[in-house]
């Protein structure tokens, strides 16, 4: 499958091969092009429609591309195929505040929302498949999140939701939606987290969590056993994983959003 990023407005792009580095790249590493209109030019959407906040995108295995937006004037998930023509829309109704947007091996659509406190998985043309979480009640148990963020998959089919505006961790299902475990509480300690706002997994299963407001992201086995901590890429707002374990991320500093590229390969390299 050819891998395509979409990218909101990006100031810097930067490389950071040392722990405690941040440093622009001057040269010609990584190369893109920003669709800064995509799905609106060429105009392809059903008329009067229009973009609100966009929280994700994600992409499936045929190339197209899954919107979730949050403006009264267009569905909450809007699907372009690859070069931005609309294909379809759906979502009316469903939703209060659709936040994360994640495609599983299956092509199915897991959508997290951070207002009505559920996990939704949905086929790929909007039926939905079954709800995680008690629509309007945030808690902590096995069967409740507090404004859950995003959702990662393992190769089994096993799943992690970060439960993560309201809650302070990490909880693991199988692949029929059981609880399995959970971890992390509210701090700054290894396996604490100060909103944990999204994760990825690698082909070794392990665990990427960006712990946003501790400026970090930390790294678990796939049972919440923690292994080690990036400090240097800021405040982490997206990541995304390809199959050869490149690891994008979209960060912040000082106002400035940062596209970082692929971490693990060059982790990797320093550590011949």
């Amino acid at each position: 499958m050819k891998l395509t990023y979409l990218l909101l407005p990006i100031l810097l792009a930067v490389t950071c091969l040392a722990q405690d580095g941040w440093n622009a790249h001057e040269g010609g590493l990584l190369k893109y092009r920003v669709m800064i209109r995509f799905g609106e030019e060429p105009d392809t959407l059903p008329d009067c429609w229009r973009f609100g906040r966009v929280s994700a995108v994600a992409v499936d295995s045929a190339g197209n591309v899954y919107v979730a937006q949050r403006g009264p004037h267009a569905d909450p998930i809007v699907v372009f195929d690859a070069k931005g023509k609309y294909i379809r829309s759906w979502g009316k109704g469903v939703f209060s505040i659709p936040h994360g947007l994640r495609v599983d091996a299956s092509d199915h659509v897991w959508v997290t929302d951070t207002g009505y406190h559920l996990v939704m998985e949905f086929t790929n043309d909007g039926k939905l498949v079954r709800t995680l979480g008690t629509k309007g009640k945030p808690d902590a148990t096995q069967d409740t999140f507090n404004r859950p963020t995003d959702v990662a998959f393992f190769k089994n089919g096993d799943f992690l939701v970060t439960d993560g505006y309201g809650n302070s961790r990490v909880v693991k299902f199988s692949r029929d939606g059981k609880y399995l475990m959970e971890w992390g509480k509210r701090g700054k300690g290894p396996g604490e987290f100060d909103t944990p706002h999204v994760a990825v997994i690698d082909s070794h299963q392990n665990v990427y969590v960006s712990d946003r407001e501790n400026n970090r992201i930390q790294i678990f086995d796939s049972n919440g056993k923690f292994l080690r901590q990036w400090t240097h890429l800021g405040a982490t707002q997206g990541m995304d994983i390809s199959p050869k374990d490149e690891l994008w991320i979209v960060s912040h500093r000082n106002r400035e959003e940062n596209l970082v590229p692929p971490q693990l390969e060059m982790e990797r390299a320093l550590n011949r």
